[in-house]
């Protein structure tokens, strides 16, 4: 056998040998073992369970064709301070127009929810979306029967001309079902093909096809869109004559390959200047076009939140591998006896780093695997309780991605804690060794390495104990953030007709009936309607200005409108400041009158009572028009409780002719979830074809809005739990060992007529020094990456000196009990004892 196969050979029976042997030294210590993997486990299924998270949000492409060269476009009114806008169809044609040298294409949706009547005659509520024809070319999405849109689908209905004669025959719609909807509805059928389906006092569309399972639209929680639309219907508006104040509709384009997206930009700002040259509406509101990633806008809202709890996990894997690494030098120091005498007898160095690099990597691999486990049960939890505005949350999952990294983290983990004490048992000192009494000696050496160890673990226990303390702080905010209305007892509910009421009076009837009826509900206190409601994210702006505003248009600006029933303001306990609430007479035709919030009271008139006033608004009509003030209320959160928000404008129901409310709300004088199948059947007895939906208790939209923060809380909370437990059981670790280290010291100490205080003050101080470095560290630390959790934060600073100091009395009390364990058991040698070992 030639000598270098001998070599290979020798080297693999020795391996083997080695890994029996470590084996079986790691199974005659359970204690340690146990304690170890565990460790490791905790760090690798945290870093796992997170980073599965962090793959489906930010890292996994989206699941569409070439889904890095999608683009997705919004209007920005910035003198008005609105971002983030959708766009009329006038401005998407010359968005796509202008664009079309650098876009290979361009495609347009909104989205939105109707009623549908079944076959039986009952209603069905299904979620729409109107896109162009070419949308689900751009998106790549795959038709699984029937046909795709084509160009004549969309071709505008015909108008109607002056000649004498028949009016023009109108266009059938077209519309595309989901495949989950083809199934749920039409049980698979593929004979519903060509067929017109029914709405509500109108024919639907006819049906041309079906869409391959699974897709979805991809936008974020603040775009308003519905993820999984049930029917896709080709839109056939004349762009033309579309209105350009009649914002809806989303743009999504694909850049031609080699185009980049800041030549998009240029060509968009291009636009929108032409835009603002011949609109004076669009100058005077600072009309922009914005241009980003399909992906990163989805993520945008999110990013901050996903990339802190990554870096929080790996803080604790870090954290978990020096306290694993302090285990191994103490049981290295142990061994150094064993070193040395190995060492004096010509043993490679190789030879006394292979068992200990071995053991490491026992440890790593038997951590990754239970770490994958914990990882596995973590996120089905995680997506019980993540908030909604995390997008993606189905497509987490452990992928073969995933995989790779845990596998790199049980490898990075096992280097990490295992180089250092291999490193220190390969250059043993063998004179001072050799000499030292075996049983402490070992612990003589490596006690800098041990100490700089532990203060590191200090250093990044701090750090996640702040991040955590700072989100409490903000959790804290927002329970004391007033939402402007009490969610308390409030249940609300959304009410929609299969069945068209065709007239204002004939839906003034309908309201008043379902009013009468809701209120006949024993329990119920008050009643009202509403569109929307506060909290959901449904609202929209609308322009508002003075009476100098008609001279200079600049000085409009930017109001969320709400149109309500009289009583809103009773049913939801929103303080009247001044003037008075909506009365019956105020929600009549003809009857223009307002109610503002006490944000825009104070810009329109801030030295003067409102009430009497006018102001002018945009809502009916392309031209403003003037309304009478009659009420000041108290400003109410519309979307987070985070932001103020925008100031608010009230109009009633009769403002739009009756019918625009379909938010429901009562007030009930114990638990509202109680009432919700009451609410059920009483609306059921007044009309079948309505439709109750969405049901909930205003707690629960209240908790929703929180969600974000609370899910960010809990998490960094308990890592820095795990973190702090760690750090502590690693300071331990280390005084233990220094007790044992200083056994003699401590011995002549008390010989000599020390007391047990001074004998545990001199452990104690030890163990605080220490901390105290690694406090100073993580306070550094903390300042430089509080940046990356100060966009969490809701009402404090990522620098607030009252968290810093409320961490560090903490962190100082861990350490001191830490610290006082060992110290009271060196304080309980017997010196005749310790003075034996000397």
């Amino acid at each position: 056998m030639p000598a270098s196969l001998k070599r290979c050979a020798f080297g693999v029976t020795m391996t083997i040998k080695d890994l029996v042997i470590t084996s079986r030294t790691l199974w005659k210590h359970p204690a340690f073992t146990l304690t170890a993997v565990l460790t490791i486990a905790l760090g690798v299924g945290a870093n796992t369970a997170i980073f599965s998270v962090t793959n489906a949000v930010l890292l996994r492409p989206l699941p569409y064709k070439d889904p890095a060269r999608l683009v997705i476009a919004g209007m920005d009114l910035r003198k008005r301070n609105v971002k983030d806008l959708p766009l009329s169809n006038a401005d998407y044609i010359d968005l796509r127009e202008g664009t079309k040298a650098l876009f290979e294409d361009m495609a347009g949706v909104f989205t939105g929810r109707t009623v549908v009547s079944r076959d039986d005659g009952t209603p069905e509520q299904i979620r729409f979306a109107i896109v162009t024809t070419n949308f689900f070319q751009v998106t790549g999405a795959k038709i699984q029967l029937g046909r795709d849109f084509t160009p004549q689908d969309g071709m505008p209905q015909p108008a109607a001309t002056n000649v004498q004669g028949p009016a023009p025959s109108p266009l059938p719609q077209f519309a595309i079902l989901s495949y989950e909807y083809f199934q749920k509805r039409f049980g698979g059928n593929a004979a519903i093909l060509g067929h017109t389906m029914t709405f509500p006092g109108r024919p639907g569309p006819v049906i041309a096809g079906v869409l391959a399972p699974g897709f979805r639209l991809y936008f974020p929680s603040a775009a308003d869109q519905e993820a999984a639309p049930d029917i896709w219907i080709a839109n056939r508006l004349d762009y033309d004559a579309a209105n350009r104040n009649d914002f809806s509709i989303v743009p999504v384009g694909r850049l031609k390959d080699g185009a980049s997206l800041a030549n998009a930009q240029s060509a968009a700002d291009i636009v929108a200047a032409d835009a603002r040259k011949h609109f004076t509406i669009d100058q005077t509101a600072g009309f922009y076009l914005t241009l980003a990633p399909l992906q990163q806008h989805l993520v945008a809202e999110v990013r901050p939140a996903v990339l802190a709890l990554m870096g929080s996990v790996v803080f604790l894997l870090l954290i978990a591998c020096a306290n694993v690494a302090n285990l191994l030098l103490v049981r290295s120091s142990l061994r150094e006896h064993e070193f040395a005498v190995r060492a004096a007898l010509g043993a490679a160095r190789w030879r006394l780093i292979a068992p200990l690099l071995l053991e490491a990597t026992l440890l790593a691999v038997m951590g990754t695997v239970l770490g994958l486990a914990l990882a596995w049960a973590g996120i089905h939890e995680l997506r019980t309780f993540a908030p909604a505005n995390l997008p993606r949350l189905d497509d987490v999952r452990i992928d073969g991605f995933v995989l790779v990294y845990t596998a790199l983290a049980g490898l990075a983990a096992a280097a990490i804690f295992g180089i250092a004490p291999a490193w220190r048992a390969s250059k043993p000192a063998l004179m001072n060794v050799l000499r030292g009494p075996s049983r402490t000696a070992g612990f003589a050496s490596g006690a800098s390495l041990r100490n700089m160890v532990v203060m590191a673990e200090v250093a990044l226990s701090f750090v996640l104990l702040i991040g955590s303390g700072l989100m409490f702080r903000s959790f804290l905010e927002l329970q004391r953030v007033d939402p402007g209305f009490d969610p308390h007892n409030l249940l609300t509910f959304q009410i929609i007709s299969a069945g068209r009421k065709d007239t204002p009076a004939e839906r003034a009837v309908a309201m008043r009936q379902i009013d009468d009826r809701l209120r006949a509900i024993p329990g119920v206190q008050s009643v009202t309607a509403s569109f929307p409601f506060p909290l959901t994210g449904d609202f929209s702006p609308i322009r508002w200005g003075t009476e100098e505003a008609l001279k200079d248009p600049t000085k409009f600006q930017a109001t969320e409108f709400q149109i309500v029933r009289p009583g809103y303001f009773e049913t939801m306990h929103t303080a009247l400041l001044e003037g008075r609430a909506f009365t019956d007479d105020d929600n009549l035709p003809g009857r223009d009158r307002v109610i503002i919030d006490d944000l825009l009271a104070r810009k329109a008139f801030p030295k003067e009572s409102p009430i009497s006033k006018h102001i002018l608004i945009r809502l009916r009509s392309p031209e403003p028009e003037a309304v009478e003030i009659v009420g000041v209320v108290a400003h109410q959160r519309t979307t987070s409780l985070a932001e103020v928000g925008r100031e608010q404008t009230y109009f009633t129901d009769a403002f739009l002719n009756y019918g625009a409310v379909r938010s429901w709300a009562i007030r009930t004088g114990n638990d509202p979830a109680a009432y919700a199948e009451v609410v059920r059947r009483a609306i059921k007895e007044i009309d079948p074809s309505l439709l109750v939906t969405e049901i909930e208790t205003a707690d629960s939209a209240v908790y929703r809005a929180q969600a974000g923060t609370w899910f960010s809380l809990l998490l960094i909370s308990v890592f820095a739990m795990v973190a702090a437990t760690l750090a502590g059981i690693g300071l331990y670790g280390v005084l233990s060992t220094v007790v044992r280290q200083r056994t003699p010291e401590v011995g002549v100490r008390m010989a000599l007529g020390a007391e047990r205080s001074d004998i545990i003050q001199l452990i104690v101080l030890q163990g605080l020094r220490l901390s105290a470095i690694g406090i100073a560290l993580g306070i550094v630390a903390a300042f430089v990456l509080g940046r990356v959790i100060a966009a969490m934060l809701v009402g404090v600073k990522s620098t607030d000196p009252a968290t810093f100091a409320g961490v560090i009395v903490v962190f100082l009390a861990i350490s001191t009990l830490a610290s006082w364990l060992p110290a009271r058991r060196a304080a309980a040698l017997d010196p005749t004892k310790a003075l034996r070992e000397q």
